[in-house]
């Protein structure tokens, strides 16, 4: 073995990134047999309760896009006839549900944040900067994201999902699931196929809060940086930020704040631009009891960013 003083910090990262990819890999299957069975235990009632109610807002909403193609005066007599074998189809989709997860960490987090730190979850210092800003257009784009992060904050609080708010591969796989399910129930196939291309022709990704978080850090080129701090930015923003400029998806962006995720996360930091002092910085906000391992000081952006590559990403389905 080389005796390098870099390779123990790598090795020790490897490790941790490889165990904590492990968890994550089996939070979907696990999440999906606890929904099912009307379980809790790892996931604890909220996890388990929000998710639920996440899929549910989904299934509605497609019900009640049914109802409006078939010409049905009361949508909501119609949405609960055919609820159940919808939401358990639903429930059964291992991505959808990771992702419905990662907005229940992010939400966590983010509460946990307010109370311990006082970071508002939902105008953040950065927002306001932005919201002040002189540029019409970036002010514009940040009262966007303000409004777009209130309605998160509600909606999650009613456990609820729009199904517009889903990111356009999870919006796709939820209308199949929709077409297939009718399929099964015998329902007529011209209503169905009117309600899909209706929420299809009504869907903007761009419009959806984390499409409009996604332009604001765009629009804010090089000073985007600012983003990778979640004190001044915010959780919502500062997760998109991570997840651009390490190259990941935002999901697993969000699930690196949870326990047992610290080499993600510390990799992530550093392979985004972050020095070392900076990174134990967004520890003492998200991972207080870790203390970074000797030699991290010494690892450049780019190693972190091939560490990172080197482990395929956990697959959510």
């Amino acid at each position: 073995m080389n005796d390098t003083a870099v390779l123990p910090v790598e090795e020790t990262m490897r490790h941790e990134l490889a165990l904590g990819d492990a968890v994550i890999a089996s939070c979907g299957p696990i999440l999906q047999h606890l929904l099912a069975n009307d379980e809790n235990g790892l996931f604890g009632d909220e996890v388990i309760a929000r998710v639920r109610g996440m899929m549910t807002r989904i299934a509605r909403d497609m019900l009640f896009a049914q109802a409006d193609a078939a010409g049905v005066p009361d949508a909501g007599h119609f949405a609960q006839k055919r609820q159940e074998p919808l939401l358990h189809a639903l429930l059964c989709e291992v991505p959808l549900l990771s992702h419905a997860q990662s907005l229940v960490v992010e939400a966590q987090v983010a509460s946990r944040l307010q109370k311990r730190s006082n970071i508002d979850g939902v105008l953040s210092p950065l927002l306001q900067e932005l919201v002040a800003s002189s540029d019409p257009a970036m002010a514009s784009a940040a009262m966007g994201v303000l409004s777009a992060q209130a309605r998160f904050s509600q909606g999650v609080e009613r456990m609820a999902l729009p199904i517009a708010e889903l990111p356009g591969d999870l919006l796709h796989r939820a209308l199949l699931v929709m077409r297939n399910v009718a399929e099964d129930e015998g329902e007529p196939e011209e209503p169905v196929e009117k309600a899909e291309r209706a929420l299809r022709d009504a869907y903007d990704e761009s419009a959806s809060r984390l499409g409009q978080i996604s332009r604001l850090l765009s629009r804010m080129g090089d000073k985007a940086v600012k983003a990778l701090d979640i004190d001044h930015a915010g959780v919502a923003i500062f997760a998109s930020a991570l997840a651009m400029a390490s190259g990941q998806q935002r999901d697993l962006a969000v699930l690196s704040f949870t326990d047992r995720q610290f080499a993600r996360l510390a990799l992530a930091l550093r392979a985004s631009g972050l020095n070392p002092r900076d990174v134990e910085e967004q520890f003492l906000y998200l991972h207080p009891q870790i203390t970074m391992p000797d030699g991290f000081d010494t690892m450049s952006a780019d190693r972190a960013a091939s560490l990172l590559a080197e482990e395929p990403e956990p697959d959510f389905g």
